[in-house]
């Protein structure tokens, strides 16, 4: 299993997921528990396949647990758009920061992949 320390994309996922369960706990203090509900769990899928990318049984294998990544980050993004253009929600400018660089590696990790 690869080392969160030692593998930049395993140490993102992990920030980012933990930056969203503060997010989601903040919305739930607010009473927004659907959003809350479907952003933490689209946000922590994408740590959760990349991680099971790590122990891949295959190439097509570890491509197919990065795209599944992959949607789960746009469907996140949804959520933190709508989050972001509400008036009624907390800031979340700085989880839309962090999954802009994970939607980066990501699809670089996809497209060099597909390549090898």
């Amino acid at each position: 299993m690869g080392d969160p320390k030692e593998n930049i994309m395993l140490k993102k996922t992990i920030e980012f997921s933990l930056l969203s369960i503060e997010y989601a706990e903040l919305l739930e203090r607010d009473k927004k528990y659907v959003i809350a509900r479907q952003l933490l769990r689209a946000a922590t899928s994408i740590g959760a396949n990349v991680h099971e990318a790590q122990n891949a049984e295959s190439k097509p294998d570890f491509i197919h647990k990065f795209k599944i990544a992959a949607k789960e980050m746009e469907e996140t993004k949804y959520w933190l758009i709508l989050c972001n253009e509400s008036k009624h929600y907390p800031d979340c400018k700085e989880l839309i920061e962090k999954l802009q660089e994970i939607d980066k590696i990501i699809t670089k990790i996809i497209s060099t992949s597909k390549i090898r």
